[in-house]
């Protein structure tokens, strides 16, 4: 499952887009500047959307969810069938995402991007306080131009579905695989850590 993204959009252009889509905006004039990254992993700090009790803001957060039973990895995709999440809707902001192939490593990576060239938000969870506080994304079964490569899919918001899903619409209405035709897949190369490609 994708453990693996990348976001190389200014912070600028999160939030001309994020004040654009969603109402009640918090536009933090203080938050980071984010330096571009090909290679986001498990356990990193990211920028996501989260609800708050004034409205919705940026903020970095580490991705992977605390798990239940101790000496488990963190919990960095959760499955959304059948679940409705009243509480803890954030977005992830991404440019492209990766899964890999090959059951020895090297593995081969494959880089997803949308085909129209834009950047995106896949729906996630967050959950946990103060220093415990993380996200996860959210799975689904995998759309025509996913499933070749693997069995599930993260969840991929269109631009109107972010004010739906942080306003509370129903889950299953937005929580869908991806058309066919909306990802352009191309084959990686490993990124040592900290690296663009």
């Amino acid at each position: 499952m994708c453990n693996n993204y990348a976001l190389h959009v200014p912070l600028f252009g999160l939030r001309d887009a994020f004040e654009a889509s969603i109402d009640h905006w918090i536009a933090d004039l203080s938050a980071p500047n984010l330096a571009p990254s090909d290679d986001i992993r498990p356990t990193d700090l990211a920028p996501v959307v989260l609800q708050r009790p004034d409205g919705v803001a940026l903020t970095r957060l580490k991705w992977g969810l605390v798990p239940q039973q101790p000496k488990r990895p963190p919990v960095i995709n959760f499955r959304s069938e059948g679940r409705a999440f009243e509480r803890g809707r954030c977005l992830i902001p991404a440019s492209s995402f990766f899964e890999f192939t090959g059951t020895k490593t090297p593995m081969t990576r494959w880089r997803f991007t949308r085909t129209d060239g834009d950047w995106f938000c896949i729906a996630g969870l967050e959950s946990g306080g103060g220093d415990d506080q993380r996200f996860t994304m959210l799975t689904c079964a995998p759309g025509p131009d996913i499933a070749p490569i693997h069995d599930r899919q993260i969840v991929v918001l269109d631009r109107d579905g972010w004010a739906k899903w942080m306003g509370g619409a129903p889950a299953a209405e937005l929580l869908l695989p991806s058309p066919a035709g909306t990802w352009t897949v191309t084959e990686a190369p490993r990124a040592a850590a900290g690296t663009l490609l």
